[in-house]
């Protein structure tokens, strides 16, 4: 199977989250996409996250009558921080017998070579990029010799941020 990996705090998980997994599996060859719910973000500030369980069991209230879309607690079981390499690593043990392509922001990319073993990523991965408006122009060097990187030009934008989310409650 192809698997893809949809990694993120989910902090809440919103529209633009399930709406853009639900597209990648109508679009390409992914046969499910995983909704990865990261206890915890090395590249985001501590404190800011509702507990794991919460964020997971809204993840899977959202997506549970979506075909294709599993909510996962993967990487609650693995060494904290989680570090991306890390996790596909654990993931293609458990599950020799499929195919993993990571789905990442392309807010992510611009800063793909800050990532832990992101050279690792790059050799042994698919990557699928989806737009994010503001970070067309800001690709780091590591990108433009990959070969396993496809851009999801035709997603749709969805205009929504987690963290619009909570600063908007916040302020109600």
């Amino acid at each position: 199977m192809n698997i893809g990996i949809y990694g993120g705090s989910f902090n809440p998980v919103h529209f633009g989250h399930v709406g853009l997994a639900k597209w990648v599996i109508e679009h390409t060859d992914l046969d499910e996409v995983w909704l990865l719910v990261s206890p915890n973000n090395p590249l985001k500030p501590a404190g800011i996250l509702a507990p794991e369980e919460e964020r997971l069991a809204a993840v899977r209230e959202a997506i549970k009558d979506i075909p294709g879309l599993v909510a996962s607690d993967f990487e609650f079981g693995l060494p904290r921080p989680s570090y991306t390499a890390n996790t596909l690593r654990a993931l293609q043990k458990a599950y020799p017998e499929h195919e993993f392509t990571l789905l990442i922001g392309e807010d992510n990319l611009a800063i793909f070579d800050h990532w832990r073993e992101y050279e690792y990523i790059l050799e042994n991965f698919r990557i699928f990029v989806y737009p994010r408006h503001g970070s067309e122009t800001s690709r780091p060097a590591c990108i433009q010799k990959a070969r396993n990187i496809t851009f999801l030009a035709d997603a749709p934008y969805f205009d929504v941020s987690s963290t619009q989310i909570r600063e908007k409650a916040i302020r109600n």
